[in-house]
């Protein structure tokens, strides 16, 4: 068996960690395939290790624009699947335009069926673009013959706006990549820490309209008015939000002194971040299932979370739970779990072990049985 894989929407975030984790982690010999055919942009396939089983292929149009890549997957990928023989196309990006079959997507990106949280972006390009996303990946996961979804809520949310699915479902999570184990720390009362030694409070994410960002800023100022020795350390690119959080930090950390921004950093070098904090925070209030979060368990840390999408399905009994877009609530959920040592250690601890269940040799081995089984179900159809 032969399987092309359409990485031609697949540039950032989870969407490509994905991607990486899974060609790196899988056998292929178990599930009966000899090659894998993938296209993708040269940015891309650059971060995706070779083996010999494995093919890439660079088609100009793939290094441009949504619309030129789109363009590309409706007119070109279909011959170009034929012409190395593929067997089956499993498109990750969710975004299915040719005529191949079979094919199986993945729901990857739940912003579109989110209509609550894509209205933050008003009228703008951004709009258009998951207006067009939606109009996309609703047809593409109606018209295929596998879909992919990462947690029970993604699937109900999508079914919710698509409609029924006709095509057979299978519910994969993401895995973790083993640098982010990490054994929970031994907890310290607050009284232990300081202004030269604070207590380090970490969020590492997009800075994006659904993060929240400057409502934990909010809510860690809010602390350190109240005498908590606390520090907050913010990782992650700037999408939608950049002047949203500067407002925030000049207006209540106006000269630096404990709330730090890290725009890029390497994906390899995340795991550092995780290390050095007491605490994670994340205030997401859209996810379809966020590495981010599963990062943050498996690092041994006590988590204040979001209670939107499916954070309470993913963190269980293991978090303090607030609504991100209230800065008083994140501020308790925070405060609760500084104000006992006892507390931190025993969450830390549920959610470390929650983080196990979250592998990447898992996902992979489920994600290429499904492929296998799809083709099989549609070569005897």
């Amino acid at each position: 068996m032969i399987i092309g894989i359409d990485a031609s929407n697949l540039r950032r975030g989870g969407g490509l960690t994905h991607l990486i984790e899974v060609l790196s982690t899988v056998n292929i010999h178990k599930h009966n395939v000899s090659k894998v055919i993938i296209w993708g942009g040269e940015q891309s396939l650059s971060q995706i290790n070779n083996f010999p089983w494995l093919k890439k292929i660079f088609p100009k149009e793939l290094n441009h624009g949504l619309f030129s890549r789109l363009i590309w997957q409706k007119f070109r990928l279909s011959n170009s699947a034929k012409d190395n023989n593929c067997d089956l196309i499993f498109s990750p990006g969710g975004s299915v335009l040719c005529n191949f079959r079979p094919i199986v997507t993945m729901s990857q990106n739940i912003l579109p069926f989110e209509w609550n949280e894509a209205r933050r972006y008003g009228v703008s390009l951004e709009s258009l673009r998951l207006l067009f996303l939606w109009k996309i990946q609703s047809k593409s996961f109606r018209s295929a013959d596998g879909v992919i979804f990462l947690t029970n809520y993604a699937k109900k949310q999508v079914t919710k706006v698509v409609g029924k699915i006709k095509a057979s479902s299978a519910i994969i999570p993401h895995g973790l990549n083993s640098r982010f184990c990490i054994s929970p720390k031994k907890q310290h009362d607050i009284s232990e820490y300081n202004a030269t030694k604070p207590f380090k409070i970490l969020y590492v994410s997009t800075v994006d309209l659904y993060k929240h960002q400057w409502n934990v800023v909010e809510a860690v100022a809010k602390l350190r008015n109240e005498g908590y020795p606390v520090s907050l350390n913010l990782v992650g690119d700037t999408l939608f939000a950049k002047n949203r959080l500067a407002k925030s930090l000049n207006k209540f950390d106006p000269n630096n002194n404990w709330a730090k921004y890290n725009k890029s950093v390497p994906y390899l070098e995340i795991h550092n971040f995780y290390k050095d904090a007491d605490l994670g925070v994340f205030a997401s209030s859209c996810e379809n299932l966020p590495i981010i979060l599963l990062e943050t368990m498996a690092s041994g840390l006590p988590i204040a979370c979001s209670n939107r999408g499916p954070m309470p399905e993913v963190l269980g009994d293991a978090g303090e739970f607030f609504n991100p877009e209230r800065p008083n609530e994140i501020y308790h959920s925070i405060k609760n779990l500084i104000d006992s040592a006892q507390l931190r250690l025993e969450k830390s601890q549920i959610s470390f072990k929650r983080a196990q269940e979250y592998n990447w040799d898992d996902c992979a081995s489920k994600t290429f049985s499904y492929l296998e089984k799809v083709f099989i179900n549609y070569r005897n159809s």
